[in-house]
């Protein structure tokens, strides 16, 4: 059985952005971290699903999907059970099924094999300005009718019952709700939850609708046609 560490952030503490380089091939990793490092980065390096889960806290998470013990895409849901650590799946595997099936278990963000080097330190740095923009958000609480976001904690409740959200779907929830009551453009939500570079399909943002509508309710997000979406209503800061 493999033993599960936790992998909390440590955005904004003064030691270097560590991360995690999950990847079996050597002939891949060692110049990786190599070149993260000259970066400016502490790197751990993984080459076994269980060694990446007992790897212990870091800052990000580079994961390959193609592992030897373990398959890449049980290793970031097993991450994700455990903590909001941003996840850069890396693979040989471009299948549509393949993104959609890892950024629906938490991913952040998938870049396909072979890549460029200065793209990937590119993806990590928005990644990482992400999450921690997302650390002091302006609104402590968003209220949409029974439905309550606590930006601080990203805890969400319906009806005062928890309810569990992948770290994208309550980004993307946070980021329509700010906005309650104006439509907001697929490609700009793609952009601005996800990555100004996105290059891979819509129709994940179309999955993570349609997850948060199952765990809060089909009207808690409209669809208008041709255009995107939005959260109606009006809301309330605490």
């Amino acid at each position: 059985m493999v033993k599960i560490v936790d992998f909390g952030r440590r955005l904004g503490q003064a030691v270097g952005v560590q991360l995690l380089v999950v990847e079996d091939d050597p002939s891949i990793s060692e110049p990786l971290c190599t070149g993260l490092r000259r970066e400016g980065f502490d790197v751990i390096h993984a080459a076994t699903g269980a060694e990446a889960l007992a790897a212990g806290p870091v800052d990000l998470v580079l994961l390959d999907l193609g592992l030897p013990d373990l398959d890449g895409q049980v290793v970031c849901r097993e991450i994700r059970a455990v903590s909001g650590v941003p996840i850069i799946v890396v693979s040989a595997r471009g299948e549509e099924i393949d993104r959609v099936s890892l950024l629906e278990l938490g991913a952040d963000d998938y870049v396909i094999k072979p890549f460029g080097f200065r793209e990937l330190v590119a993806r990590i740095r928005a990644v990482l300005r992400r999450a921690g923009q997302m650390a002091e958000p302006e609104q402590t609480t968003i209220e949409i009718g029974p439905v309550v976001i606590d930006t601080r904690t990203h805890r969400v409740t319906v009806d005062d019952a928890v309810v569990g959200l992948t770290p994208k779907e309550f980004d993307l929830l946070v980021y329509l709700a700010r906005e309650c009551g104006s439509v907001q453009a697929r490609d700009q939500i793609i952009a601005d939850v996800w990555d100004e570079h996105w290059w891979g399909s819509t129709k994940t943002l179309d999955v993570h609708i349609a997850s948060l509508r199952k765990k809060l309710g089909p009207a808690t997000i409209e669809t208008v046609r041709g255009v995107g979406f939005m959260v109606p209503g009006p809301s309330a800061p605490s």
